[in-house]
């Protein structure tokens, strides 16, 4: 049963209030800063997301709890440091919400996805922002990034018009790379092959595909499967380099069985 407007609050402010306890009191609290929580915010924001693949919903609720605790920890340095406080940070995200959407807040039509994020990226611009690539972190994993530079330039209008268009570059990038593997030349290479990932995350976006959560379900399954293998060949006392490939092989089909 969801819980009311005023639980919810009563609740935040209980968070609040222990957060002002424990740096008080707690000596490791009392120690951390921006710089010594960033690792461990990054870290559960990525727990969260292994709870979201999973489909563990009462992980996703405990996983969302770690991340506010930081987010009102980073509130709460800010307001030591006289800079910010939580009021702050909720009136600076509400006030931006209300200006990026004008098809809600104001007159602006905008009836489909497209028209709303090629409105946001209109509006950053307008706030001073010289490329609608600033807004990507530098520190984003390759592929997570490469998705949301495809994401804004297609908002500022750069983009294939038909998924047709992204196979065939998809395929250029492949001839490529297969090009310059034949030449032996390392570092061309290299760079065929992360065109060619570019363009392969470029396909995935036009299916609306996630690339990360596609990736990371594929090592997941490999995972699986791999440690069957393992167990398959610990039972007859051996180790996997101790069969032949398609011993292996065999084993990869049963594993596949299994799921």
């Amino acid at each position: 049963m969801a819980h009311t407007r005023q639980e919810k609050m009563e609740a935040f402010g209980r968070l609040l209030d222990i957060m002002d306890d424990l740096r008080a009191g707690c000596p490791w609290d009392r120690k951390q800063t921006m710089e010594t929580l960033r690792p461990l915010t990054i870290e559960e924001t990525y727990e969260l997301g292994d709870a979201i693949l999973d489909q563990d919903l009462p992980e996703v609720k405990n996983e969302i709890g770690d991340i506010l605790l930081h987010m009102v920890f980073y509130a709460k340095i800010g307001e030591e440091k006289e800079a910010f406080d939580m009021a702050d940070v909720l009136e600076s995200i509400a006030e931006k919400l209300i200006h990026r959407h004008p098809h809600i807040y104001g007159d602006t039509v905008a009836e489909d996805e497209e028209t709303v994020k090629a409105n946001w990226e209109s509006l950053k611009l307008k706030e001073g922002k010289k490329s609608v690539l600033e807004g990507v972190p530098k520190s984003l994993p390759a592929m997570v990034k490469a998705t949301r530079i495809q994401e804004k330039a297609r908002g500022a209008g750069f983009d294939w018009d038909e998924n047709s268009q992204v196979l065939a570059k998809m395929e250029e990038e492949l001839a490529e790379l297969k090009a310059e593997i034949a030449l032996k030349d390392s570092k061309k290479m290299e760079n065929e092959f992360g065109d060619l990932l570019f363009s392969m995350i470029n396909v995935a976006r036009f299916l609306k595909i996630d690339p990360e959560s596609a990736l990371e379900r594929t090592n997941k399954k490999f995972i699986r499967r791999f440690q069957f293998m393992e167990e398959q060949a610990k039972k007859a006392d051996k180790a996997l380099v101790d069969y032949s490939l398609n011993e292996l092989e065999a084993f990869w089909q049963a594993a596949k069985g299994e799921e």
